[in-house]
């Protein structure tokens, strides 16, 4: 007997172009080259398409879509805007009435049960009894309402006295300024350790580097630049020239153009104030 002829079909063990029954190493999948599911992870972050507009306009275009100058916008100007826009604020803390505050206090149910109690002394002849426990509840409700009070007016004092502030021009002028004066087409600086004060658009950055820990869990700055970025990304927090609100500059310096602000979400370039664009219908914006 003569030993197989292993060379007779090459092709199938090597995995070349032979045929699929020439050999049993034919049928073996080519190994997985796709990349690890770790590197595929995407962050489910909603933006405003105003956002995604910006990143893939030049800085001259966004400029003039969004009606003002590398020198800012004037004080008129980003006055009438923060009637249109509102305060640049995510949420606004509301304070509880004295009303409101005393119902959740006797909601507690140590005290509906010492009511409940109370009453039933009164109502089976232990006045004594009653009357205790009457003014356990009353006492404890005072108490509790004082205290609250108390806490909340410190709350608010030490709030007044911290004053987040971004660096803005306003009529050519750099000027520090609230976070909340702030409206979209403000041209505003970053420097290390600022807070992004909206969602803006990177005009020039040197060495910016941007901490997204607060969106992403990431413990890595992401650097930022300022060409434009017209490939539709898979995610927004991959775009390298948007920053967005709540994050932070870790290093490096920039100036940026204010997109958006506050909750408001703009899906449209800043409308033009002159009179022939207030006439146009509504549904010509995005």
């Amino acid at each position: 007997m003569t030993a197989p002829d292993t060379n007779s079909a090459p092709g199938a063990s090597a995995g070349g172009d032979g045929p699929a029954g020439a050999g049993p190493t034919a049928t073996l999948a080519p190994p997985d080259k796709s990349p690890p599911v770790a590197n595929t992870k995407k962050h489910n972050i909603r933006v405003s398409p105003a956002v995604l507009d910006a990143a893939g306009k030049d800085s001259d275009a966004l400029l003039q879509s969004l009606h003002t100058t590398p020198a800012g916008l004037t004080q008129a100007e980003a006055e009438a805007r923060a009637r249109t826009a509102g305060p640049n604020e995510v949420a606004q803390e509301r304070r509880r009435g004295w009303f409101m505050r005393l119902l959740i206090i006797l909601r507690n149910p140590l005290v509906i049960l010492l009511a409940a109690l109370s009453s039933i002394s009164f109502a089976t002849g232990d006045a004594r009894a009653g009357a205790v426990m009457a003014g356990m509840v009353v006492l404890s409700a005072t108490l509790r309402f004082v205290q609250e009070a108390r806490a909340d007016a410190a709350a608010a004092k030490l709030k007044a006295m911290i004053h987040v502030t971004a660096s803005v021009f306003r009529d050519g002028k750099a000027l520090e300024m609230p976070l909340r004066d702030l409206v979209p087409g403000d041209i505003i600086n970053l420097h290390a350790g600022d807070m992004i004060p909206g969602d803006v658009r990177v005009l020039t950055a040197k060495d910016l580097f941007v901490s997204q820990g607060t969106l992403t869990g990431e413990s890595y700055p992401v650097e930022k630049f300022h060409d434009s970025d017209p490939k539709a990304s898979n995610s927004p927090i991959d775009l390298k020239n948007i920053c967005f609100m709540g994050t932070s500059v870790e290093s490096g310096t920039a100036t940026a153009v204010v997109v958006v602000t506050g909750v408001k979400l703009i899906s449209a370039p800043w409308p033009a104030r002159s009179r022939k664009k207030r006439r146009q219908p509504a549904s010509t914006a995005a």
